[in-house]
Formats: structure tokens, sequence, C-alpha cells
């Protein structure tokens, strides 16, 4: 569904946003409150305040430059304007995404949905939504010179205006292959609500990989209702035991880390205000699958990797814990078992037993602790910028 729209939704009129779609104000009176407050600030420090990547004042919203090769590669066809206006804490486009249906939560200038908009190719499909009328103006300006920089015959990227917490608005369930993220859901006040649209609209076997901001501890008002602090992605960062609970509350039963590094704050003031509490960007790999466990248990399977993916023929990274080198068997949990042969990496990969004999718990498999591990901590690599 090219449109993805319904009745309530009318085009904005203006050249520069033909075809971003806008929700009627016919909810008057359901955000007020607090939730008011925070879309208004964050709309007005998106769309005002920041006028490009330099007038941010922490590193939580940048992205470094351990980029992989297949997006850098793609980068220089990206037009200059949608990179300046970038706000960004990781890098969450995953591998092997030709022909995928994909949705970017909170695009802004499109720069993730323009690179994932060459890697799905003609055969699939990006959309893109945010509630920043002004970013997304500047994402949809370029969307016929993007589709001539791709040498497509026509556009596969579309933009959405309307809040994160309305996907289920414009998707079916089951109908997305991938959803992602990069630096946005901290900014919504309920994360709960957005982890569960974004379950109910993947197909099964479908994946929410996504970077975000997080702390390690659960932070207080005082920074929670600081607007400058909320729109950097610190003030609505969840402490990061509390999103694996939702994650596990709304059915992605054992969340992946990929990656994990601390966010520098480098700002006087803003270190005064945070006190001792470390942010984190970290990059999550959340799967929708039937089996999944809270806990990894041993059936003492094995999964080799068989090439064939082109951006690393050699070896795939599935999450922080599992590299798997070409031709080389390892031994797997349940869990990651599920992983591979019922998702996209199905054909990549040959996995050896099954699930019948139970032999335990699977020891140093997840990257985020059993759902009682009261010990886990955050990996920790490098910082980003």
């Amino acid at each position: 569904n090219d449109t993805a729209t319904t009745e309530i939704y009318t085009q904005v009129n203006s050249s520069a946003a033909s075809d971003v779609y806008k929700r009627q104000d016919t909810q008057s009176g359901r955000d007020d409150g607090r939730a008011m407050n925070i879309k208004k600030s964050v709309k007005r420090y998106y769309g005002e305040t920041l006028q490009s990547t330099t007038d941010l004042k922490t590193g939580a919203c940048c992205t470094g430059d351990s980029l992989p090769e297949y997006i850098k590669k793609v980068l220089p066809l990206i037009h200059d304007d949608i990179k300046t206006k970038y706000y960004g804490c990781g890098s969450p486009i995953p591998l092997s995404i030709e022909g995928l249906k994909v949705l970017d939560v909170g695009c802004g200038t499109g720069r993730d949905c323009y690179i994932m908009s060459k890697l799905v190719g003609e055969g699939g499909f990006v959309y893109g939504i945010d509630m920043t009328e002004n970013q997304l103006a500047v994402a949809q300006r370029y969307r016929e010179e993007q589709t001539r920089r791709f040498a497509f015959t026509k556009p596969n990227v579309q933009f959405i205006l309307d809040d994160m917490e309305s996907i289920e608005k414009h998707f079916a369930r089951e109908s997305l292959d991938l959803v992602t993220s990069n630096c946005v859901v901290n900014l919504a006040e309920d994360k709960e609500v957005i982890l569960q649209q974004v379950y109910n609209v993947l197909q099964s076997g479908g994946e929410f990989y996504f970077s975000d901001v997080y702390a390690d501890r659960r932070i207080p008002d005082t920074i929670k209702d600081n607007e400058v602090l909320y729109g950097e992605c610190l003030g609505g960062a969840l402490y990061y035991r509390d999103f694996e609970r939702i994650a596990r509350t709304v059915g992605f039963a054992d969340p992946r880390v990929v990656v994990n590094h601390v966010i520098p704050v480098n700002n006087d003031d803003v270190k005064k205000l945070i006190g001792d509490i470390t942010f984190y960007s970290i990059t999550y790999r959340l799967w929708k699958l039937e089996g999944l466990e809270d806990a990894c248990e041993d059936y003492g399977q094995s999964a080799t990797y068989l090439g064939g993916i082109p951006e690393t023929p050699l070896a795939f990274r599935l999450d922080g814990n599992h590299l798997f080198e070409k031709n080389k068997p390892e031994r797997i949990c349940a869990n990651t078992a599920l992983m591979l042969l019922q998702t996209r990496f199905k054909q990549f990969f040959k996995v050896t037993g099954d699930f019948k004999e139970h032999l335990g718990a699977f020891r140093d498999c997840s990257t985020t602790g059993n759902a009682d591990d009261q010990d886990a901590q955050p990996p920790v690599s490098e910082s980003c910028c």
C-alpha cells in the first residue's frame, strides 16, 4: 500500500511536501498536560532551535566515523542538505535488506531513509514517519533528486507527517519486514506504546533494529523536565534494564545488543545537571519470533555461516556476542537458532540439531542477561564522537 494513509489524513498543501501526509485535528485535547508539552518542546527543538548538527550541546545525537562500509558507500550519494540536519546516535541499518518493506520511525530529514532506499533497491520500499514538518520538508524536497542519483525508475520512499505513536494508523498489522529508528524513541513519553505498535506491524520473522540513548539508572524529574536535555536525547532516556523489561512485555522476548558505547558529555553546564549518570548509545535488534524465550536454553545446536551476504562475505555478526566466521560451526542457544532459521538470514546459514532434547541453560550467550539477572551490565565499547 504505497499511500499508507486512511481517510483521516490529508496531504499538506506545500510544493516542498507534496507527498507528505498530515493527520487532521480530529482528536483535539487528546495530548493535554505534560505529553503535549513534550511534543511541543521536541518540535520546537528540532524544527527551530537546531539548525545543524553543530548546534548540539552533547554527543548524544551524533554518529561517529565507525560506520559500516556498505553505508559509507551510499553516503556520498545523499544530498548535503539532508545530511546537514541529521541527528542520530548510531547506525541502525542492518545487513541484507534488499527487497524489504521498511519503516524508519522519527526519520527527520530522511538520511537513513535514503540510505535504505538505495539498499532495498527498486524491489523494496521505505517509509519514514516524523512529526516535525520542517524536517520532513527537507526530506521530501529531494525525493526526485535522490531517485535520479540512485538511477531508479521511480521513487521507492514515502514520508508521513505524524506522531510516532500513530504507526498503526498508517500500517496494517504484520505488513512490514523491518522497522528502524535512530535516536528518537527516547523523545516519546510512552515508550511501551511505540514498541507495541512496532511489534504489531512487523511480520513474523521481522525485526526492529534501532539505536537510542539509555541511562545506567532511572533519571530524576529535574532532568526529564529540562527542555534542552530532553531535546538532546538525555531527558527522555530510559534506564536500560527498564527498556529491556518493556521489550519483553510487548513480545520481543530476547533483546540483543549489537553495539554499545558511552555518550560523551563535554558541556560543563550539562555535566553539572546530569551528575553521576552515565548515558549510553545502544543499538538493539529485536525479533518478532514465536518460540523465543526470555533466557538462552541449550538444545545442542550449532550454526554455520555459509557466506553469501555481499557486504560481509567472510563473517557475519548477529550481535555483540555472536560472530560467525564462514564455514566455521558455532554452538548456539535455541533463541539464536530461531533468529537464524526463521528470519531473512535463513538462506545464509546451516543450523544443525533440533528442539527435542533440552540440555539446560546456555551460558554466556544473550547480550542482555536473563530476565532475572540482576547483575547484568551493558557492554561498553568506544565512544562515538
